[in-house]
């Protein structure tokens, strides 16, 4: 393997950077979107008029003393304008990326189209955020909104896999057979984080307060035909804050996630102990148990939403193990996809 070049290192610098950044943006909008300051800020790019979230705040506080309860609470513009700084700066840092890997594009194994298809992402993730706030919360666009964040930090961990060119070693290709049960825990994993932004998107994080389903007789209460309405809503307010959806949709949507969540269990459990019974190594045993913590993890604090009506903290912490857990999953499916078609000429008699 050649010795990577000043702006490789560069490269892979800004990878995990932009990882980090991609968190701090995931964990702070799931803060603005949980605490109700997803329309602290009515207006985009800035905040009433400002880019500089003080003056946003001095905006507010003046005109509320002159017109009271003119304008939201002063407070709510910070969480909404300091996940602006941080998104505008991964979108910088994405594309300083996209940059280094198109100079570093003749390089053996240099990814190009992956840092190109993120500058897109993020930048449709930036046109979300206006529709987001322009939009009055609405639900399919908070919901896309918070599909585009996940995306893009599950790629971004995949693109540093593969400018590392991690895994490097040779071992273990008897996991190749655990491609497609991989393969479908993922696909319930991305369904379920839908799911997952479609109830708060909805605000039916409480429609039901019981475990282990919901409230007794839920099951008279489901109305399937309200409760996945996309586009179109009927309603009287100005916005969607606090939602617009009747009680019996709202738990439908809760339920849904709760049985959603039943799925990515068995699913995850099945992963894990097909893992435990075919990997050799403990490279590959290693995923299994990061998988099995972190779904321990996840079922504690949607348990913990339920038992304590969401705290802010606890539901803050749900939405960020669940891309924790998505992006474990791509990169099991990239070591098994790796380390198969790097040993599969050894197995042909190559003696390398």
């Amino acid at each position: 393997m050649s010795t990577p070049t000043v702006s490789q290192r560069w490269l892979r610098g800004f990878c995990i950077f932009a990882i980090i950044l991609a968190a701090g943006v995931i964990t702070l909008g799931a803060w603005t979107r949980l605490s109700d300051a997803g329309l602290g800020c009515p207006d985009w790019p800035g905040c009433y008029g400002h880019l500089d979230v003080r003056k946003a705040i001095e905006h507010v506080n003046t005109t509320n003393e002159t017109e009271p309860g003119s304008l939201r609470e002063a407070h709510k513009t910070v969480p909404e304008m300091v996940h602006r700084y941080f998104a505008s700066t991964l979108g910088l840092t994405i594309i300083i990326i996209a940059v280094l890997s198109f100079i570093n594009r003749k390089r053996e194994k240099q990814p190009l189209k992956l840092p190109l298809f993120l500058v897109a992402l993020v930048i449709f993730q930036g046109i979300l955020g206006m529709w987001t706030v322009t939009m009055g919360l609405q639900p399919t666009i908070v919901m896309l909104h918070l599909l585009g964040g996940f995306t893009t930090f599950t790629l971004l961990v995949l693109l540093t896999a593969r400018v590392y060119r991690w895994p490097s070693f040779l071992n273990d290709c008897d996991v190749r057979m655990l491609k497609p049960i991989a393969s479908l825990t993922l696909a319930a994993v991305i369904l379920q984080i839908a799911l997952g932004g479609w109830t708060a998107s909805n605000y039916a994080a409480v429609a039901c307060t019981e475990l282990p389903v919901c409230e007794e007789g839920w099951q008279d209460r489901l109305n399937f035909e309200d409760a996945f309405i996309f586009w179109g809503h009927e309603h009287d307010k100005p916005d969607y804050e606090f939602g617009v959806l009747h009680n019996e949709a709202r738990t439908t949507i809760h339920v849904m996630h709760r049985f959603g969540a039943l799925v990515v269990t068995l699913l995850v459990l099945a992963l894990v102990a097909k893992i435990l019974l075919r990997a050799r190594s403990m490279f590959f045993r290693n995923f299994a148990f990061v998988l099995l913590g972190l779904l321990v993890v996840q079922l504690a604090l949607g348990i913990s939403n339920v038992m304590f009506s969401v705290p802010l903290d606890v539901a803050v912490a749900h939405n960020f193990v669940a891309v924790i857990l998505l992006a474990i999953l791509v990169l099991f499916i990239r070591a098994i996809n790796v380390k198969c078609a790097m040993r599969s000429p050894r197995q042909e008699g190559d003696p390398s």
